[in-house]
């Protein structure tokens, strides 16, 4: 079942949306990260660990359901299928492992707005390497995502054959998409 054009689109623009700013998230939460590690104010220092958590929630978390909720709708409301191109599956399981770290990733962001909101602690233990280590790592696998949703590798999945293989003469698959190259 594919959408109308105009929905099509319209689906289109909200994943993307969602999925570009999902990516400058995590570009805002590794500038933070920076600022975190190498600022010589404790105050500054103190004020990043304390605005990541409400800011995690409030950005990150939505931004990526949203994209896993809009890429759902996209890969099954378009020709390109949900299970029929590796590529597809692939930006899946990327979503949905990104997802599932940032949800785990949660409490480590508490835990550092715990610290820094103890004014004993010492700034050094208030600093944290790990949020850099994450952000980096979560900007690779999106720019990955997002590769791949422009490339389009091809490779047709064990289904997406079955599929091809039951179309009757003179249809074409609706996994079987032209795409120019180039």
């Amino acid at each position: 079942m594919t959408m109308p054009p105009r929905l099509r689109k319209l689906a289109l623009i909200v994943h993307v949306t969602s999925s570009v700013g999902w990516l400058g998230a995590v570009l805002a939460f590794l500038a933070l990260s920076v600022i975190g590690l190498t600022s010589q104010d404790p105050a500054t220092v103190r004020g990043v660990y304390l605005v990541m958590e409400p800011a995690a929630w409030y950005a990150l978390v939505p931004l990526a359901f949203a994209a896993l909720l809009t890429g759902i709708v996209q890969s099954l409301g378009t020709p390109w299928g949900l299970f029929r191109h590796y590529w597809v599956l692939f930006k899946l399981l990327i979503n949905v492992v990104a997802t599932v770290v940032l949800l785990i990733y949660m409490g480590t962001f508490r835990s550092m707005a715990h610290m820094a909101a103890d004014p004993d602690a010492e700034l050094s233990s208030v600093r944290n390497f790990s949020p850099v280590l994450h952000s980096v790592l979560a900007l690779v696998v999106l720019l990955l995502a997002m590769v791949l949703a422009v490339y389009k590798p091809r490779g047709v999945t064990p289904f997406g054959q079955r599929e091809r293989r039951t179309q009757p003469e003179g249809r074409s698959a609706p996994g079987a998409v032209s795409v120019p190259q180039g």
